[in-house]
């Protein structure tokens, strides 16, 4: 049986926290297909594309790994990539009540997709994509907080 999962997120950038969902999620999982969502409401720093490329360049030496563009429903894209599953991480018990309203609204829409939560490494439970941008983008070191692929798109920006 192929357990296939979907890990969603704007991912704008990337940070170690996601690989670290990603890596510790293919012991769970098969295949994971990350999918990096088009949502121009949250006023990404890079768009979609850009985002997708980081991911992609991230993970380009792991064969069981997949990124995917999406907008719309979560529950559609998994349907489109025969998901069974949704794997979030969680930094803190702060993430928990968004990430639990998620998963009951996504298993409203298909009660057969079930939500995988993985807690993130001590050394990650205070990285977010925001704190990465902002620290950037007053020419503070990020380098041991993201993947050496979006080191050149930060520069770069």
């Amino acid at each position: 049986m192929n357990r296939t999962a979907i890990y969603p997120g704007t991912f704008d950038p990337i940070t170690l926290g996601h690989v670290d969902v990603v890596t510790r999620g293919l012991k769970l999982f098969d295949r994971i297909v990350i999918g990096v969502a088009d949502n121009p409401n949250k006023g990404p720093m890079f768009d979609a594309e850009t985002r997708v490329n980081m991911v992609r360049e991230t993970f380009e030496a792991e064969p069981q790994v997949e990124i995917a563009r999406f907008s719309g429903l979560l529950v559609d894209l998994a349907h489109q990539y025969q998901a069974h599953a949704i794997l979030r991480g969680l930094r803190a018990a702060s993430d928990f009540e968004y990430e639990f309203q998620m998963a009951t609204m996504n298993r409203r829409l298909d009660a057969e997709i079930e939500t995988a939560f993985v807690m993130a490494r001590e050394d990650y439970t205070f990285v977010s994509s925001r704190f990465i941008r902002e620290i950037s983008g007053m020419g503070g070191d990020v380098s041991a907080l993201v993947p050496p692929p979006v080191l050149a798109y930060l520069e770069e920006r």
